[in-house]
């Protein structure tokens, strides 16, 4: 089975898609993002498109690159297990540790698929929030968005290093790294476009990183 493939022993691994916010310029605004994808530019893709609201165009790109890496660690399901990955690191020198300041402050050491989970319903909590992602036309963002933005990202971030550091030669061997670089690498045009996540963040992968963005 093709790991980026939807087989049916994994379905199970999969939440239900997130759609754009309805509201809003969503689906205009996905639109743009599939038609600019499909060029094949990537640096094309991520810019603001003219006369769009960057809020808007920040929401539309939070739900689209929520569904990529989860379907990215979703396939991967089999191979990163409590056993495997018993905790979520980026190589030997990284270790993210879990908290999202409400319910689990103390940061928690857990697995990698337990941290995934624990990120994925986080984040999941805050594209269904309209307070935060609106979904009525003309509902404002809040003040803080681009801070919550920022966090979003730069806790995909670290599933992405997990997935290169740790799970790399599986997709290597299942000829599904180029699907695996080119969602990396839109993911870092967009939040170098955007200056989403702060350069030390980056540097489990920071040699690929600019290779990137040379």
């Amino acid at each position: 089975m093709s790991l980026f493939g939807l087989g049916s022993r994994n379905q199970k691994t999969f939440r239900p898609k997130k759609n754009a916010p309805s509201g809003s310029k969503g689906a205009q605004l996905q639109k743009h993002i599939d038609a600019t994808l499909g060029s094949g530019n990537l640096r094309e893709a991520v810019r603001l498109p003219p006369g769009e609201d960057i809020n808007e165009w920040l929401a539309v790109n939070t739900v689209d690159f929520f569904n990529q890496v989860n379907i990215l660690h979703g396939t991967l399901t089999e191979f990163c297990t409590p056993v495997n990955c018993p905790t979520m690191t980026a190589g030997p020198k990284y270790e993210y540790r879990w908290a999202d300041g409400v319910t689990i402050k103390k940061p928690l050491e857990v697995s990698a698929p337990k941290y995934v989970e624990y990120l994925m319903d986080w984040i999941e909590a805050q594209l269904d929030d309209e307070s935060i992602f609106p979904q009525k036309i003309g509902a404002p963002f809040p003040s803080n968005f681009h801070e919550v933005v920022k966090t979003i990202f730069k806790r995909l971030f670290r599933v992405y290093a997990h997935i290169y550091h740790t799970h790399f030669q599986k997709i290597v061997s299942l000829n599904e790294e180029a699907h695996l670089n080119t969602c990396f690498k839109h993911f870092v045009l967009f939040t170098w476009e955007f200056h989403l996540i702060d350069k030390g963040e980056l540097a489990p992968l920071y040699d690929l990183v600019e290779s990137i963005l040379q």
